[in-house]
């Protein structure tokens, strides 16, 4: 059971939590550390921290030393809880809490990487797990290679002793470990990215082959890139969250989690090192990850981006919002039924129950997903969840996923300076102060996103900038509607 102090969550002090509260089954003083985990933002402490704490008491030899690259916010906020901190999973009004006691240390990175490469060169760790979004493997979203013109990359193969990037830091890490013997290890990515395995063995590969060929060779027969599927939607935490959990809790807890119930991960059973029971936690082993990869990806993620990008410009700030709005609420199980679930194959899975279930969830009133978070990093977001299932349609109609990609390009054209996103001056040159026809044109000719002109983007832009000019002459109600008339046809 584990104990409050005076202030906050803590495994010290007087007091316990309310009987209510789920807490760690474990001895935290017995478990010992098996995992480092790059970018311990939310989406880590909401999914895969819980998987792993479910298994502590069982096998205490997974413990997570978790590492910030660029802030030191979470280190700051958890380190006086002893790493600990609440998982609320809410659903419409009610609200389970769960104390996560998996991760064990917080390295803030960003001041002084050498302890993290130290922690992460050690021969009990056999995990190096990663969630850094896809703007962190430095790639080249079209061909999927490592970006040798990344600032960082740049800066990093010039100095490789103190990188900052993640392929850098991966790097480095891994030639310790060869110096020092310890032994094979896994990289296990998190992220949402088709093939997140390969990206990531071709990042950090393509990284070490310019530092050193040998150890680029080590690499190749001493680490495994599994790839993974992870699902559970996991907004940014609010004032007004931490408000109510500390009210439920007795006690303030500095960075809590908010989350749904529903969770999934789906992993590639291939670990150079061995690994937790995660099945025991729920999660799926499988041979082969990429049917759950794109029907993830396409479905959830794609339906999200469609919410983000004409939520926006229909005002609206939440995806519950969003998806409760007549058009939007329209079009979105109709893009699943007809233009998404037609490209998918997946074992085992009923996919019109698995649109049922997005649906339900995207209108978890709890849930304050913001539609902005959402928007963030199109250029590295829309190749995998729009381009690539209107690729798998080549001489379909899709009136609503071309106008999901044009809602889009509406968007950048609309938003001026604020594009948060690692392509934005690009982006800015592309579609700000030009008519729809050539922004769109301008956009999907953008080959650092898209890749070389082919005959596919070429029939893409007359489809898609009819979209854009409804969107930007009528407004998005006006477009929703005609492209769904379209739909109907």
């Amino acid at each position: 059971m584990e104990r409050l102090s005076a202030k906050g969550l803590s495994s010290k002090g007087p007091g316990a939590l309310p009987a209510d509260i789920a807490v760690p089954g474990y001895d935290r003083a017995q478990v010992t550390n098996g995992i480092v985990h790059l970018g311990i933002g939310a989406f880590h402490r909401g999914h895969m921290a819980v998987y792993v704490d479910t298994l502590l008491a069982d096998d205490p030899h997974w413990g997570i030393i978790g590492a910030s690259l660029r802030r030191p916010d979470t280190k700051t906020a958890l380190e006086p809880q002893d790493g600990l901190y609440t998982v609320s999973a809410r659903v419409g009004a009610g609200e389970d809490l769960r104390i996560i006691g998996a991760i064990r240390e917080i390295i803030d990175a960003s001041a002084d990487v050498a302890p993290l490469i130290a922690r992460m060169a050690a021969p009990e760790i056999r995990i190096f797990s990663l969630t850094v979004t896809e703007k962190g493997y430095c790639h080249d979203p079209a061909s999927g290679a490592l970006r040798a013109d990344h600032p960082d990359v740049v800066a990093d193969l010039q100095n490789p002793a103190a990188p900052r990037s993640v392929p850098g830091v991966i790097t480095a890490a891994l030639a310790a470990r060869r110096a020092g013997g310890a032994g094979p290890v896994t990289v296990l990515s998190c992220d949402n990215l088709q093939g997140n395995g390969e990206i990531a063995r071709a990042a950090i590969t393509g990284f070490a082959r310019r530092v050193d060929p040998a150890l680029a060779d080590w690499i190749a027969a001493h680490v495994t890139f599994p790839s993974t599927m992870v699902d559970r939607i996991v907004p940014a935490t609010t004032d007004a969250d931490r408000a109510a959990i500390a009210a439920r809790l007795g006690v303030e807890d500095a960075w809590p989690i908010v989350t749904e119930p529903f969770h999934q991960w789906v992993i590639e059973d291939r670990f150079a090192a061995g690994r937790p029971a995660f099945d025991r936690a729920g999660a799926q082993l499988v041979a082969d990850v990429a049917p759950f990869e794109l029907m993830k990806l396409r479905l959830l993620n794609g339906s999200h981006s469609t919410l983000a990008y004409l939520g926006q410009l229909l005002g609206q700030e939440e995806v519950a919002q969003a998806i409760r709005d007549p058009l939007l609420g329209a079009m979105i199980p109709r893009m699943m039924a007809d233009e998404i679930r037609p490209t998918l194959d997946v074992p085992g899975i009923d996919l019109g129950e698995y649109c049922a279930a997005l649906v339900a969830r995207f209108a978890n009133p709890s849930l304050h997903h913001r539609t902005a978070q959402i928007a963030m990093d199109g250029s590295q977001k829309l190749p995998q969840r729009i381009i690539a299932p209107l690729r798998a349609r080549i001489g379909l109609a899709s009136p609503l996923l071309t106008l999901s990609l044009a809602g889009w390009i509406a968007y950048l054209m609309q938003c001026g300076d604020t594009i948060a996103d690692p392509q934005a001056a690009l982006l800015q040159t592309a579609a700000q102060g030009r008519s729809p026809a050539e922004a769109t044109a301008r956009v999907l000719g953008l080959t650092q996103i898209f890749g070389p002109m082919d005959d596919f983007l070429r029939d893409l832009i007359p489809q898609t900038a009819p979209h854009v000019a409804r969107i930007i002459e009528g407004g998005p109600a006006a477009a929703i509607q005609y492209a769904l008339k379209g739909a109907n046809a």
